[in-house]
């Protein structure tokens, strides 16, 4: 099986539990491997052991924010796909949270295409 064609192991951190498993279900549906958690923190110990191929994170998260995960994960690896899906719209957020190391950026809500 080739890269392209194996699982890929997806980690979602997103404190609002539908959304977290919205989101874990719609990979799942897509052949992917997704890990969910609800705090930041939690997130950064599990992710000591191996990074993952993409790290899907929202910004406001209990005991480590969204932002300070990325630093730390973009500080591990610079080739770590990373997307933050948050419900702040405002461009600092955007350019910020880009600044930081994210790959990308989408506002909540959204819907997954048919």
């Amino acid at each position: 099986m080739g890269v392209t064609d194996r699982a890929r192991r997806i980690v979602v951190v997103e404190d609002e539990e539908t959304i977290r498993e919205g989101i874990c279900t719609a990979l799942r549906r897509d052949s992917h491997d997704p890990l969910g958690f609800d705090d930041g923190q939690a997130a950064w110990e599990a992710m000591q052991a191996g990074m993952p191929d993409l790290a899907i994170l929202d910004i406001g998260l209990p005991r480590m924010d969204g932002l300070e995960l990325c630093r730390r994960l973009r500080a591990r690896s610079d080739r770590l796909p990373i997307i933050f899906v948050t419900s702040r719209e405002e461009e600092f957020d955007r350019v910020l949270g880009l600044e930081i190391g994210a790959d990308d950026y989408l506002c909540k809500p959204f819907s997954r295409p048919s």
